[in-house]
């Protein structure tokens, strides 16, 4: 198994969407969460501790778990899929761009 972590701000659009999407692959097991203050589900050092892979939606995502949570992120794979706040939860459009970026990459990192 697989373990993904997906993370956007508030954990209520793109990282719940990717959750919904990649959970139905067999062989992956998926999180999300949210890296602001209020966000829906927080992000906690046990969900990076649990996660083989970490994709964050933006840069900015980066840099605040580089800040907030550095001491748990050593040999933890961090891919930014600079996918920006513009979608809705479930639109079509950010589902197809979540498996255009995420699916080629899996395969490398099995």
């Amino acid at each position: 198994m697989m373990r993904l972590l997906f993370v956007c701000s508030q954990n209520q659009l793109r990282s719940p969407t990717a959750e919904v999407i990649f959970a139905e692959y067999e062989g992956l097991e998926v999180d999300s969460a949210g890296i602001n203050r209020g966000a829906e589900i927080p992000l906690g050092s046990e969900a990076i501790q649990w996660a083989d892979i970490i994709f964050v939606m933006e840069a900015s995502h980066r840099k605040k778990l580089s800040k907030n949570f550095q001491p748990w992120l050593k040999n933890k794979r961090v891919v930014c899929l600079d996918i920006p706040d513009e979608y809705e939860y479930m639109e079509p459009a950010l589902v197809e761009l979540l498996k255009k970026k995420v699916l080629p990459l899996l395969g490398t990192f099995r």
